[in-house]
């Protein structure tokens, strides 16, 4: 079980350990100060710093602030950035992020989620660390005149606050790899909502060549091409041994005919609207050899090509991109709901994905239900030979959690239930997080199993996210495996 993040703000500090250990931080006249040299000037009354370690070896700080009023959102400056070299991640579309440079406050992007400055003359590299406190999230954006400011948010207009204590964690040290990993440990510390890759189980697929469905048919995936897919790589000379089939086995429909099975209606691109209206597959691996169904397929596939030992499928975390369809029977109930923006999503990059969500909303599973839509989901599966689900279109939570106690608390309810899923019906680690790049995402769903993130931009970002954050590739399978400490 996902530990609480709602305890009270005067004990949500790391408390110092085996005695005291001075932190090379500190806030006078107005400024952040490392070792003595300034990295934020005009820093607001307001702001205060908190010492934080786990250990005598950690000498970081939290920032926080106390807001005039109490609301779900809250942006705070931090202080002025100037003429200090910069390498930061923030998410340029609502599924993804990247790398983004500069040397000023306001060089930064909106919904930046790591933030580090370049060491100078005896100053060491900083790192900024936006995160989690209580039900709200943090990120960094450019504020006025040069300002670095917080955003907090809930995500619910019924989840406020107005004093926070550690919405950023702020590290520094003269190895930037170390210094990564550092922060990363008092972070897990802190939150106590995740592990570390070290205290988890790496599932068998780390190991094998892969390859993924996805590129060769999009949503027109069917036996007999992942079957010739496999022996085209087995006749190269390159035998995988972990298949993913991607989008396109589910049973969905469209609203525009809620109860015809509608994947040969779709084409890649234009599947948002549609909902999951069984747990089981649609025809095309249903009716595999006069009605076999995909459990004849896997082990088929398994004993044609003994290289294969893991075979996988890609679901969507809420069941599908539009959801469950509502009134189904035999699946979890589910209601429509309309998706919201927030304003830092808003001047994210535009996408088809998202306006085609927004226009037509999502069957929301409520979070005390969700683990009846993982259990029928994951029991067919596992019952068919599946070894293992790649969980996709994670952020769909932070658009429809209005009404389910904000975002913080709706993913922890439906990480609850995924988790208790895979560990039950997947030795506890045979899942893959896709387009999970968002912080508060991260720091609380890994407390079992590895995240690997789906990532076509970001190889430059492992070798800013330090040594336990090494690369994994799976070779044919377009998904860079990011081995996180998370």
């Amino acid at each position: 079980m996902t530990p609480s993040l709602n305890k009270p703000s005067s004990s949500s500090i790391t408390k110092h350990v085996n005695g005291f250990n001075p932190s090379l931080f500190t806030l006078c006249n107005s400024t952040l100060q490392v070792k003595g040299h300034v990295i934020l000037s005009q820093v607001p009354q307001n702001i205060t710093l908190t010492p934080c370690t786990y250990d005598t070896h950690t000498t970081g700080c939290f920032l926080g602030f106390k807001a005039p009023s109490v609301d779900s959102r809250h942006v705070a400056p931090l202080g002025q950035l100037k003429n200090i070299n910069f390498s930061s991640i923030f998410r340029f579309k609502v599924w993804w992020t990247t790398l983004w440079t500069g040397c000023n406050g306001g060089d930064l992007e909106t919904e930046t989620q790591f933030l580090m400055l370049q060491s100078g003359s005896d100053r060491p590299y900083v790192l900024f660390l936006p995160i989690v406190e209580g039900p709200f999230r943090a990120s960094l954006q450019p504020g006025s005149d040069d300002n670095i400011s917080v955003c907090v948010e809930s995500g619910s207009r019924h989840v406020t606050g107005s004093s926070y204590e550690s919405v950023v964690y702020v590290h520094a040290g003269d190895n930037p790899f170390t210094l990564v990993k550092e922060a990363t440990r008092v972070v897990r510390a802190h939150l106590g909502s995740f592990n570390l890759l070290e205290e988890k189980t790496v599932p068998g697929i780390v190991e094998k060549f892969g390859w993924c469905t996805w590129d060769a048919f999009y949503l027109t995936v069917h036996p007999d091409g992942v079957k010739k897919g496999v022996k085209g790589l087995v006749d190269g000379g390159c035998p995988p041994g972990f298949v993913l089939i991607d989008d396109g086995w589910q049973c969905i429909s469209h609203d525009a005919d809620p109860e015809k099975e509608g994947m040969n209606q779709m084409v890649a691109g234009e599947q948002m609207p549609c909902r999951l209206i069984s747990y089981e597959e649609n025809y095309k691996f249903r009716d595999y050899k006069k009605g076999e169904g995909l459990g004849g397929f896997v082990r088929e596939l398994k004993e044609a090509f003994e290289t294969v030992e893991y075979v996988y499928v890609w679901h969507a975390l809420c069941g599908y991109w539009g959801g469950v369809r509502p009134g189904v029977a035999g699946m979890a109930e589910a209601v429509v709901e309309r998706p919201e923006l927030s304003e830092g999503l808003k001047m994210t990059m535009e996408d088809l994905a998202v306006d085609k969500i927004l226009e037509n909303g999502v069957g929301v599973v409520p979070p005390e239900t969700v683990a009846e839509m993982y259990e029928g989901l994951h029991a067919h599966l596992e019952r068919a030979g599946i070894d293992g689900v790649k969980v996709d279109v994670i952020h769909l939570l932070e658009m429809v959690c209005e009404k389910y106690g904000g975002r913080v608390d709706m993913a922890k309810a439906y990480y609850k239930a995924l988790t208790a899923s895979v560990r039950k019906h997947f030795k506890g680690n045979g899942v893959i997080a896709s387009m999970e790049h968002c912080n508060d995402f991260m720091y609380l769903d890994t407390t079992d199993y590895p995240i690997f993130l789906r990532t076509q931009h970001n190889i430059k970002l492992a070798i800013l996210l330090g040594q336990n954050l090494g690369i994994t590739s799976l070779h044919s399978y377009k998904y860079l495996l990011l081995k996180l400490q998370f």
